[in-house]
Parts: structure tokens; sequence; C-alpha cells
């Protein structure tokens, strides 16, 4: 026979855990903030391309001689192609590093490309881009209520948003630069944790149909059961998929796809142990109801 392992029974315990998180979450957020990359701040991006390939380390060296210490450097595809990214307001920025930049540098090195965004829009782009996420899930509240029952709706919900909560506060405890990528990477693990919830939603209306006088919490811990070797297996190989383009795709996506990483383990932890137990404690609050 079967194992069912008894995820209902632990729900208090792993709901605990979760909320801890999101606490110490929304504590990094309200202490340290999110690390805004230039998208949101504001400031210069300036494409260089090497004879040779480039050393990373000297270039910085030479940066810092030549007063940009702060600037991120990177490599941008090819070892010769390197992007440097500046805070600041002057729209003449990008240009004054490229021309400091040569004076101090040995190398031959060509400039491919400046571009500066001014803080207004980088204020602007983070203003639409809050709004997008908040549309996203308000959306997906409608959807479930209506595919489903508000419980579900309401436990899917909670879900995405401790998701969201504990992404960003990782991002906010290690001051990891947030862009637009990675505001583009959030969005894509709300769509991504809701298909896992949806699944696993989907069975749960299918056992309580087929066995409506067996006991709701037998039906949930079955239903969680039954897909459980799914989610393991599609988690699984979007992690190593992950994985494999963070370590060989370059440092310019590294921060979407380290973001995907992060909310596809939150997502998989929090379909069972946040989505799935709020909409049971809902609906068993129901029939603890209806039968009085």
């Amino acid at each position: 026979m079967k194992r069912v392992i008894n995820f209902m029974g632990i729900r208090h315990a792993a709901f605990a855990v979760t909320v801890l998180l999101t606490l110490v979450s929304l504590g990094s957020l309200a202490v340290k903030g999110l690390n805004f990359g230039l998208d949101f701040t504001g400031g210069a991006l300036i494409e260089l391309n090497y004879e040779q390939p480039a050393d990373l380390a000297k270039v910085r060296g030479q940066l810092a001689e030549a007063g940009y210490g702060d600037a991120l450097v990177q490599h941008f595809g090819a070892t010769t192609d390197v992007v440097v990214r500046l805070q600041g307001d002057d729209p003449q920025l990008g240009n004054r590093l490229a021309a400091d930049l040569d004076k101090v540098s040995a190398e031959q090195f060509s400039v491919k490309r400046v571009e500066f965004v001014g803080p207004a829009v980088g204020e602007e782009l983070r203003d639409q881009g809050g709004l997008g996420m908040l549309l996203a899930l308000g959306g997906i509240l409608i959807y479930v209520a209506f595919r489903f029952q508000w419980k579900f709706g309401f436990g899917a919900i909670v879900s995405l948003i401790h998701d969201v909560i504990v992404t960003l506060g990782v991002f906010s405890f290690f001051q990891i630069p947030f862009d637009l990528t990675v505001l583009a990477a959030v969005l894509a693990l709300i769509g991504y944790s809701l298909n896992d919830t949806i699944v696993v939603f989907d069975r749960i209306r299918e056992y309580l149909k087929l066995y409506p006088k067996r006991d709701l919490k037998e039906n949930v811990n079955n239903a969680i059961n039954s897909t459980l070797s799914r989610t393991i297996n599609t988690s699984g190989t979007t992690l190593v998929t992950l994985l494999a383009i963070f370590f060989f795709g370059g440092e310019t996506i590294r921060g979407f796809i380290f973001a995907l990483t992060v909310g596809v383990i939150v997502g998989t932890v929090a379909t069972i142990f946040i989505a799935t137990p709020v909409a049971y404690d809902l609906m068993a609050k129901r029939a603890k109801i209806d039968k009085e």
C-alpha cells in the first residue's frame, strides 16, 4: 500500500516557518531595502569592445584610478565585450567615463554604445513595475475564484504574495542588484507558482467529487500526494535548467535566473504548505458551520 504523507497534519508548523521567513524578508526590505539597478535609479551604461579578452579586475582597477570606483563591470557575451554601469544624473556621464578610462588604460578598446537612463524615467519604471505586479495578483485572484471557489483563490493569493515577498527579501538581504530583468523574473514566477497550485487544486476538487463522504483532510492529503511526483519532477528539471544557465549563461542574465531559481523553490514549497492549507482550513471551517 502506497504511503500517504500527512501534509495537513504538519501544516501549522510549516505555516509558522513560512510566516517567520516572510517577517524576516519584510524586515530586510524595511531596513536594507532593494539594491535598485540603473533601470530604476538612473545612470549610464557603457558597452566596450576590447581587442583582447578583457581582465575585469584590471578594468575595475583602472576605473577606480580614473575616479569611478563605484562602477559595476561585467562581461557582456564574449570575453572581449565589457559592460560598465554607473549611477548618476549627468547625461554625459557615459561619454566622460569612456574618455577617462581611455587615458589610464593600456589596452585598446572601442565604445560600442552609451546609454543613459534619467532618474525620473527610472522612478516611473519602478512604479509601473509595482503596479504591474499588483494587477497580476488581482487578475489571478479573480481567475482562481471563478474557476474554483473563493477559498481556493484566497489560498493561492496568500501563497503568491509570500513567494514574492520572500524572493524580494533574498535580494534585499544579500543586496543583489534589482533591475528590470529581475522584475520580469518575479512576474514570471507568479505564473509558474500559480500553475503548480492549480494542478493541486484541480486534484483536490476531483477527489471531493469522487469521494464526497471521505474525510476532508484525507481527500486533501491524497490529492497532494498524488501530484507530488509531478511537482518534484517539474520543479527538479526546471531547477537543473536554471542552474545550467546561471553558471554558463553569462553575468548579464544571472539576476534574472537567480530570481527564478529562488522563486521555483519557494513557490513549490508554498503550494503545499501555504496555498493548500489555507484553502483546507477555510473549507473545514465552512463544513463545521454547515454541520451546526
